[in-house]
């Protein structure tokens, strides 16, 4: 009788266990880093391309010298934003990792604004090609934040939902992850002018 109740609390226990969602919170975790690393891997890309295309536009334009040097500098801003797993878990180290991307957008935007006014530049090969690598990465970036927001969505559903806040609760303490937001004014359409 004794071997049936232990074996029966057992199998309860196993079944238990089984439906707590730890090894789903553990795969969900995993999918939010995965995600994390291809935003950081396709922001790598734009910071490896820019310098490219600065040194052709400075072969163009040597008189705009003030937007490649805030280009530059923003670039710079990027790079001294250090990023780990941490970062993840940070909504401080988020939203200054935010603020130095958006910053670098930014002096991007100007730059191609320099590029409207120079037709020469745009007929040069090399800098269509650096442009049109850049857009993709553009895109690529954007592609990326979305695929991290959706992880992030679908892990902090499942800290949050029985049984598994149980389990995150008393077992694995993991914090609800920020999603990418957007820029403050960014809901406004920009204005352009020629």
């Amino acid at each position: 009788m004794k071997k049936l109740l232990l074996s029966l609390s057992l199998l309860l226990i196993a079944v238990g266990l089984s439906g707590c969602g730890y090894n789903t919170i553990q795969q969900y975790d995993e999918a939010v880093i995965a995600a994390w690393g291809d935003v950081e891997a396709s922001y790598q890309r734009r910071a490896d391309l820019i310098p490219n295309l600065v040194e052709v536009v400075k072969g163009y334009a040597a008189h705009e010298k003030e937007t490649l040097t805030a280009v530059t500098e923003a670039r710079a801003q990027v790079g001294k934003v250090q990023l780990g797993k941490d970062v993840l878990n940070s909504p401080q180290a988020m939203a200054n990792f935010q603020q130095a991307q958006g910053g670098l957008s930014s002096a991007l935007s100007k730059l191609m604004v320099v590029v409207e006014k120079y037709p020469d530049l745009k007929a040069n090969q090399n800098f269509t090609d650096l442009q049109n690598q850049l857009e993709g990465t553009e895109n690529r970036i954007n592609v990326a934040r979305v695929r991290f927001n959706e992880a992030v969505r679908i892990f902090n559903t499942s800290i949050r939902t029985f049984p598994n806040n149980l389990t995150n609760n008393f077992m694995l303490h993991l914090p609800r992850r920020e999603p990418f937001k957007a820029e403050a004014g960014s809901e406004k359409a920009p204005s352009v002018k020629f």
